[in-house]
Protein backbone atom coordinates (compact mmCIF):
# COMPACT_ATOMS: atom_id res chain seq x y z
CA UNK A 1 0.00 0.00 0.00
CA UNK A 2 1.02 3.59 -0.06
CA UNK A 3 3.13 5.01 2.43
CA UNK A 4 0.88 8.23 2.87
CA UNK A 5 -2.16 6.40 1.98
CA UNK A 6 -0.93 4.38 5.33
CA UNK A 7 0.31 7.57 6.98
CA UNK A 8 -3.38 9.15 6.24
CA UNK A 9 -5.51 6.50 7.97
CA UNK A 10 -3.05 6.03 10.77
CA UNK A 11 -2.89 9.60 12.01
CA UNK A 12 -7.20 9.45 11.48
CA UNK A 13 -7.19 6.61 13.79
CA UNK A 14 -4.61 7.73 16.55
CA UNK A 15 -6.65 11.54 16.46
CA UNK A 16 -10.40 9.69 16.74
CA UNK A 17 -9.10 7.10 19.16
CA UNK A 18 -10.78 4.44 17.26
CA UNK A 19 -10.63 2.04 13.91
CA UNK A 20 -14.62 3.04 13.52
CA UNK A 21 -14.60 6.68 14.19
CA UNK A 22 -11.22 7.04 11.68
CA UNK A 23 -12.97 5.02 9.01
CA UNK A 24 -16.28 7.74 9.63
CA UNK A 25 -13.46 10.56 9.56
CA UNK A 26 -11.78 8.91 5.87
CA UNK A 27 -14.78 7.69 4.81
CA UNK A 28 -13.81 4.58 4.76
CA UNK A 29 -14.96 0.78 5.86
CA UNK A 30 -13.86 0.02 9.05
CA UNK A 31 -12.30 -3.95 7.53
CA UNK A 32 -10.46 -1.32 5.21
CA UNK A 33 -8.53 0.98 8.03
CA UNK A 34 -7.77 -2.52 10.09
CA UNK A 35 -5.58 -3.80 6.74
CA UNK A 36 -4.20 -0.57 6.65
CA UNK A 37 -3.12 -0.33 9.98
CA UNK A 38 -1.59 -3.62 9.87
CA UNK A 39 -0.10 -3.21 6.69
CA UNK A 40 1.80 -0.20 7.95
CA UNK A 41 2.82 -2.20 11.81
CA UNK A 42 4.28 -4.65 9.68
CA UNK A 43 5.79 -2.84 6.99
CA UNK A 44 7.67 -0.31 9.98
CA UNK A 45 7.58 -3.77 12.10
CA UNK A 46 6.61 -1.95 15.66
CA UNK A 47 3.80 -1.66 16.77
CA UNK A 48 1.86 1.81 16.82
CA UNK A 49 -1.44 1.43 18.78
CA UNK A 50 -2.76 -0.41 21.99
CA UNK A 51 -6.05 -1.91 20.89
CA UNK A 52 -8.88 -2.36 23.86
CA UNK A 53 -12.66 -3.67 23.63
CA UNK A 54 -13.14 0.43 24.22
CA UNK A 55 -10.56 2.02 23.23
CA UNK A 56 -7.26 2.98 21.01
CA UNK A 57 -3.81 4.47 22.12
CA UNK A 58 -1.02 5.44 20.76
CA UNK A 59 2.25 3.74 21.69
CA UNK A 60 5.58 5.46 22.14
CA UNK A 61 6.78 4.81 19.15
CA UNK A 62 3.29 5.20 17.77
CA UNK A 63 3.29 8.56 19.65
CA UNK A 64 6.79 9.84 17.69
CA UNK A 65 5.51 8.37 14.23
CA UNK A 66 2.02 10.32 14.97
CA UNK A 67 4.20 12.82 15.31
CA UNK A 68 6.23 12.96 12.04
CA UNK A 69 3.25 11.64 10.03
CA UNK A 70 1.70 14.81 10.80
CA UNK A 71 4.03 17.01 9.73
CA UNK A 72 4.85 14.98 6.56
CA UNK A 73 1.13 15.14 5.61
CA UNK A 74 1.35 18.71 5.90
CA UNK A 75 4.67 19.31 3.61
CA UNK A 76 2.78 16.95 0.73
CA UNK A 77 -0.33 19.12 1.35
CA UNK A 78 1.90 22.47 1.43
CA UNK A 79 3.50 20.85 -1.88
CA UNK A 80 0.02 20.38 -3.68
CA UNK A 81 -1.14 24.25 -3.12
CA UNK A 82 2.20 25.68 -4.09
CA UNK A 83 2.41 23.35 -7.53
CA UNK A 84 -1.82 24.50 -7.76
CA UNK A 85 -0.01 28.25 -8.03
CA UNK A 86 -0.17 30.98 -5.40
CA UNK A 87 -3.07 32.89 -7.13
CA UNK A 88 -5.74 29.55 -6.44
CA UNK A 89 -8.41 29.64 -4.00
CA UNK A 90 -7.90 27.89 -1.29
CA UNK A 91 -10.08 24.16 -0.51
CA UNK A 92 -9.82 22.12 1.79
CA UNK A 93 -9.78 22.27 5.97
CA UNK A 94 -8.25 24.87 7.93
CA UNK A 95 -8.19 24.07 12.46
CA UNK A 96 -7.61 27.30 14.40
CA UNK A 97 -7.23 27.84 18.08
CA UNK A 98 -7.41 30.53 20.21
CA UNK A 99 -8.39 31.46 24.09
CA UNK A 100 -11.90 31.34 24.54
CA UNK A 101 -13.54 34.56 24.70
CA UNK A 102 -11.07 35.66 22.15
CA UNK A 103 -11.70 33.52 19.77
CA UNK A 104 -16.01 34.15 19.95
CA UNK A 105 -15.43 37.80 19.96
CA UNK A 106 -12.73 38.09 17.46
CA UNK A 107 -11.66 35.40 15.29
CA UNK A 108 -15.45 33.57 14.61
CA UNK A 109 -16.22 37.15 13.00
CA UNK A 110 -12.92 36.64 11.06
CA UNK A 111 -13.53 32.54 9.93
CA UNK A 112 -17.09 33.54 8.77
CA UNK A 113 -15.58 36.50 6.49
CA UNK A 114 -13.15 34.22 5.52
CA UNK A 115 -16.06 30.94 4.73
CA UNK A 116 -18.11 33.44 2.72
CA UNK A 117 -15.07 34.76 0.82
CA UNK A 118 -13.45 31.13 -0.02
CA UNK A 119 -16.30 28.77 -0.39
CA UNK A 120 -14.11 25.32 -0.60
CA UNK A 121 -13.05 26.08 2.81
CA UNK A 122 -14.06 24.44 6.30
CA UNK A 123 -12.95 25.26 9.29
CA UNK A 124 -12.50 23.93 12.53
CA UNK A 125 -12.41 25.83 16.09
CA UNK A 126 -10.21 24.76 19.30
CA UNK A 127 -11.07 27.38 21.67
CA UNK A 128 -9.81 27.04 24.97
CA UNK A 129 -7.81 28.88 27.82
CA UNK A 130 -4.43 27.29 27.58
CA UNK A 131 -0.91 26.84 25.16
CA UNK A 132 -1.84 24.73 22.64
CA UNK A 133 0.93 22.84 20.65
CA UNK A 134 0.09 23.11 17.13
CA UNK A 135 1.95 20.52 15.90
CA UNK A 136 0.89 17.42 18.33
CA UNK A 137 -2.33 18.72 18.34
CA UNK A 138 -2.82 19.09 14.43
CA UNK A 139 -3.76 22.75 14.43
CA UNK A 140 -2.89 24.87 11.26
CA UNK A 141 -3.20 28.12 12.93
CA UNK A 142 -3.36 29.80 16.70
CA UNK A 143 -3.55 33.13 18.45
CA UNK A 144 -1.15 33.21 21.13
CA UNK A 145 -1.74 36.46 23.67
CA UNK A 146 1.93 37.35 25.76
CA UNK A 147 5.17 37.05 25.02
CA UNK A 148 6.64 33.97 22.74
CA UNK A 149 8.79 31.54 23.89
CA UNK A 150 11.71 30.52 21.24
CA UNK A 151 10.09 27.79 18.71
CA UNK A 152 9.93 27.25 15.02
CA UNK A 153 6.37 28.64 14.89
CA UNK A 154 6.21 31.72 12.30
CA UNK A 155 4.94 34.47 14.47
CA UNK A 156 3.36 37.57 13.40
CA UNK A 157 2.07 40.53 15.50
CA UNK A 158 -0.79 42.11 15.15
CA UNK A 159 -2.27 44.11 18.45
CA UNK A 160 -1.67 44.08 22.39
CA UNK A 161 -3.74 44.22 25.06
CA UNK A 162 -3.32 45.73 28.86
CA UNK A 163 -3.96 43.78 32.32
CA UNK A 164 -6.28 45.35 34.19
CA UNK A 165 -7.60 44.69 37.84
CA UNK A 166 -11.26 45.20 38.31
CA UNK A 167 -14.02 44.56 40.45
CA UNK A 168 -17.76 45.24 40.52
CA UNK A 169 -19.24 48.59 41.84
CA UNK A 170 -20.97 46.58 44.29
CA UNK A 171 -17.79 44.40 45.33
CA UNK A 172 -16.36 48.10 46.05
CA UNK A 173 -19.44 49.48 48.14
CA UNK A 174 -19.08 46.73 50.67
CA UNK A 175 -15.41 46.44 50.48
CA UNK A 176 -13.11 49.42 49.22
CA UNK A 177 -10.72 49.64 46.79
CA UNK A 178 -7.61 48.84 47.02
CA UNK A 179 -4.66 51.27 46.56
CA UNK A 180 -2.02 49.55 46.32
CA UNK A 181 -0.97 45.92 45.33
CA UNK A 182 -0.59 44.90 48.75
CA UNK A 183 -3.78 45.89 49.90
CA UNK A 184 -5.33 43.06 47.72
CA UNK A 185 -4.22 40.65 50.11
CA UNK A 186 -6.97 42.07 52.59
CA UNK A 187 -9.44 40.99 49.29
CA UNK A 188 -11.10 38.52 47.96
CA UNK A 189 -9.12 37.20 44.87
CA UNK A 190 -10.23 35.27 41.66
CA UNK A 191 -7.96 33.99 39.34
CA UNK A 192 -8.02 32.44 35.98
CA UNK A 193 -5.26 29.84 35.30
CA UNK A 194 -4.56 26.86 33.70
CA UNK A 195 -1.72 25.39 36.22
CA UNK A 196 -2.39 24.55 39.61
CA UNK A 197 0.92 26.93 40.94
CA UNK A 198 -0.67 29.93 42.48
CA UNK A 199 -0.09 32.69 40.31
CA UNK A 200 2.19 36.00 40.00
CA UNK A 201 0.56 39.60 39.59
CA UNK A 202 2.54 41.89 38.08
CA UNK A 203 2.82 45.52 38.57
CA UNK A 204 4.67 48.41 37.89
CA UNK A 205 4.92 52.09 39.57
CA UNK A 206 8.26 54.48 39.36
CA UNK A 207 10.17 53.00 37.56
CA UNK A 208 9.91 49.96 39.66
CA UNK A 209 8.19 46.13 39.22
CA UNK A 210 6.85 44.25 41.89
CA UNK A 211 5.61 41.05 41.75
CA UNK A 212 2.68 39.69 44.11
CA UNK A 213 2.06 36.20 44.74
CA UNK A 214 -2.37 36.00 45.15
CA UNK A 215 -3.78 33.37 47.33
CA UNK A 216 -7.45 32.93 45.16
CA UNK A 217 -10.65 32.40 47.36
CA UNK A 218 -12.02 31.15 43.95
CA UNK A 219 -9.77 29.53 41.36
CA UNK A 220 -11.10 28.95 37.86
CA UNK A 221 -9.81 27.45 34.63
CA UNK A 222 -11.13 29.84 32.00
CA UNK A 223 -11.67 33.73 31.84
CA UNK A 224 -15.54 33.48 31.23
CA UNK A 225 -16.05 31.93 34.65
CA UNK A 226 -13.56 34.57 36.65
CA UNK A 227 -15.53 37.38 34.56
CA UNK A 228 -18.95 35.91 35.74
CA UNK A 229 -17.84 35.76 39.16
CA UNK A 230 -16.62 39.40 39.18
CA UNK A 231 -19.20 40.33 37.51
CA UNK A 232 -21.71 39.28 40.63
CA UNK A 233 -19.86 41.35 43.13
CA UNK A 234 -17.71 38.51 44.70
CA UNK A 235 -14.17 39.73 44.06
CA UNK A 236 -11.35 41.37 42.44
CA UNK A 237 -9.81 39.52 39.19
CA UNK A 238 -7.21 40.31 36.80
CA UNK A 239 -8.37 40.77 33.22
CA UNK A 240 -7.15 41.51 30.07
CA UNK A 241 -8.28 44.92 27.81
CA UNK A 242 -10.19 43.42 25.51
CA UNK A 243 -12.01 40.86 28.29
CA UNK A 244 -13.01 43.94 30.30
CA UNK A 245 -13.75 46.46 27.88
CA UNK A 246 -17.87 46.17 27.04
CA UNK A 247 -18.18 45.62 31.26
CA UNK A 248 -16.28 48.89 31.98
CA UNK A 249 -18.05 50.71 29.34
CA UNK A 250 -21.28 49.51 30.66
CA UNK A 251 -20.41 50.62 34.21
CA UNK A 252 -20.40 46.46 35.12
CA UNK A 253 -16.53 46.47 36.47
CA UNK A 254 -14.42 49.31 37.38
CA UNK A 255 -10.72 49.58 36.63
CA UNK A 256 -8.12 49.39 39.90
CA UNK A 257 -4.61 50.52 40.92
CA UNK A 258 -4.40 52.30 37.35
CA UNK A 259 -1.09 53.67 38.55
CA UNK A 260 0.44 50.60 38.84
CA UNK A 261 -0.35 48.80 35.35
CA UNK A 262 2.07 47.17 33.39
CA UNK A 263 3.41 47.76 29.63
CA UNK A 264 1.09 45.86 27.15
CA UNK A 265 1.22 42.48 25.63
CA UNK A 266 1.41 41.55 22.23
CA UNK A 267 -0.53 39.07 20.39
CA UNK A 268 0.86 37.08 17.42
CA UNK A 269 -0.92 34.74 14.84
CA UNK A 270 1.15 31.92 14.88
CA UNK A 271 1.24 28.82 12.30
CA UNK A 272 4.30 26.46 11.50
CA UNK A 273 6.73 27.84 9.19
CA UNK A 274 7.68 26.10 5.93
CA UNK A 275 9.41 26.79 2.62
CA UNK A 276 6.38 26.91 -0.11
CA UNK A 277 3.68 27.69 2.36
CA UNK A 278 0.14 27.32 2.42
CA UNK A 279 -2.67 28.50 0.15
CA UNK A 280 -5.06 28.08 3.02
CA UNK A 281 -3.06 28.85 6.03
CA UNK A 282 -1.65 32.04 4.13
CA UNK A 283 -5.04 33.42 3.13
CA UNK A 284 -6.45 33.27 6.16
CA UNK A 285 -3.55 34.63 7.99
CA UNK A 286 -3.67 37.37 5.76
CA UNK A 287 -7.23 38.48 6.13
CA UNK A 288 -7.19 37.79 10.31
CA UNK A 289 -3.91 39.91 10.72
CA UNK A 290 -5.42 42.76 8.56
CA UNK A 291 -8.94 42.26 10.63
CA UNK A 292 -6.93 42.31 14.24
CA UNK A 293 -4.70 45.07 13.23
CA UNK A 294 -7.14 47.34 12.71
CA UNK A 295 -9.46 46.29 15.49
CA UNK A 296 -9.23 49.31 18.30
CA UNK A 297 -9.43 47.05 20.79
CA UNK A 298 -6.28 45.36 20.43
CA UNK A 299 -4.46 49.04 20.45
CA UNK A 300 -4.82 50.33 24.04
CA UNK A 301 -3.42 53.90 23.96
CA UNK A 302 -1.83 53.21 27.13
Amino acid sequence: MDRLYLMTVYVAVAEEQGFAAGARKLGMSPPAVTRAIAALEERLGVKLLDRTTRHVRVTEAGQRYLDDARRIIAEVDEADDAVAGINAAPRGHLSVTAPVLFGRLFVIPGIVEYLARYPAMDVSTVFVDRVTNLLEEGIDVGIRIGELPDSSLRAIPVGRVRRMIVAAPSYLARHGAPRTPQELEQHTIVASSGSSVPPDWRFQHGGSVQSLRIKPRLGVNNNDSAIEAVRGGFGIARLLSYQAASLLDAGELVALLEDYATPAVPIHIVHRDSRQGSTRIRSFVDLMAERLRTDPRLHPVR
